[in-house]
């Protein structure tokens, strides 16, 4: 099955399903001496897992993660580093009513009509419990970028929405919410908002916002491995994701070219920064900014029509334990897959000149 790799130097390659054994990776080209924290491994790894508020999935999975090789004494050897994570707390019975049904929206019919085989349990392959692999790679190429700054955080939960810029946000407030925004009294908004379509057995979609601060000048590939396309296949390959945006994104199509362009200080930093910190598809320094748009999760706890895999029209309705809004355990994601691409480039770019 092709598709399990990412990134060119730092490359992570995930393997495991939903509900089998364990999940894990191979992280390769992680160069040799990093002193890793592992506490921070773990702080990542817990704002990602399951079970840890009340409007998130309640499936407990405590996400240790075993390391099995390229660290020793605390180092990174420059060898490739396996880890696992495994699965305790798997409910596969909670599957058996759709094991030859399809559920509308998810991965189930087209996994079946690709592969002529599918791991019902939870999605198999195509959940979100992969990305918990993800975060892992992230956590530990965050520390290779030691002088870069990432961070997410939830802009919007169906029409509620931040309207400040960034800069003007508090992100000491993010992790003192359960939604994990940046405004103490939105949060609370969005949370009541989130709890209510729970009770409808409903679902609800969410924007999140990612500023990367203090990029180093010049990362980024032309022509076809621009920094700002390889932000958007990062982003666009975590479940639940339909749209990215960076810079200006679409308002900027609203605006003219002497409004929209960035004009030069003296010491080649920008007086504005609609282009988000990317020109010509390297980074200038400035603050890469972009947002990414998740969609309601598929899964409903109300009778949906749909079909078997006989063809046959029936009805279903969700089962077990699911997110009624992905956004909240989706923000350390986000900052994971942006740090696997910029510790990509930055390792890149170290070869790129004499």
């Amino acid at each position: 099955m092709a598709g399990n790799s990412f990134g060119k130097i730092y490359n992570l390659t995930t393997f495991g399903e939903s509900h089998g054994e364990a999940i894990g990776g191979i992280i390769e080209g992680c160069p040799a001496g990093v002193s890793l924290d592992f506490d921070a491994i773990e702080a990542e790894m817990q704002r990602r897992k399951p079970g840890q508020s009340a409007i998130v999935t309640q499936r407990k999975e405590p996400d240790s993660v075993k390391f099995l090789s390229g660290i020793f004494e605390g180092k990174t050897t420059g060898t490739p580093i396996g880890f696992v994570i495994e699965n305790t707390n798997q409910k596969s019975k909670d599957y058996s009513h759709i094991k030859d049904t399809y559920r509308p929206s998810h991965a189930d019919y087209t996994y079946d009509k690709k592969y002529g085989v599918r791991d019902y349990r939870g999605g198999g392959r195509s959940s979100a419990r992969e990305t918990a692999c993800r975060v892992v790679a992230g956590a530990i190429a965050k520390q290779i970028l030691k002088d870069v700054k990432i961070t997410a955080f939830v802009s919007a939960v169906g029409d509620l929405e931040l309207k400040a810029h960034y800069s003007d946000l508090d992100f000491s407030e993010i992790e003192k919410n359960p939604v994990r925004t940046a405004d103490a009294e939105m949060a609370k908004q969005m949370e009541d908002f989130i709890k209510v379509i729970r009770k409808q057995g409903d679902t609800i979609g969410g924007v999140i916002t990612c500023v990367i601060q203090n990029v180093p000048i010049g990362l980024g590939e032309p022509v076809f491995d621009k920094l700002h396309a390889e932000l958007g296949k990062a982003m666009l390959s975590i479940n639940a994701v339909k749209g990215f945006e960076y810079g200006s994104g679409f308002a900027g199509t609203q605006l003219k070219g002497s409004e929209h362009n960035d004009i030069f200080n003296e010491d080649g930093s920008t007086k504005t920064n609609h282009s988000g910190g990317v020109q010509g598809g390297i980074s200038n320094g400035e603050d890469i900014y972009f947002k990414v748009a998740f969609k309601p999760v598929a899964t409903i706890m109300q009778k949906q029509q749909t079909i078997t895999s006989e063809g046959d029209t029936t009805e279903m309705q969700g089962k077990g334990r699911h997110d009624p809004c992905v956004v909240p355990r989706a923000v350390p994601i986000v900052e994971a897959m942006s740090a696997l691409v910029i510790a990509d480039y930055w390792l890149l770019n170290r070869v790129s000149k004499i």
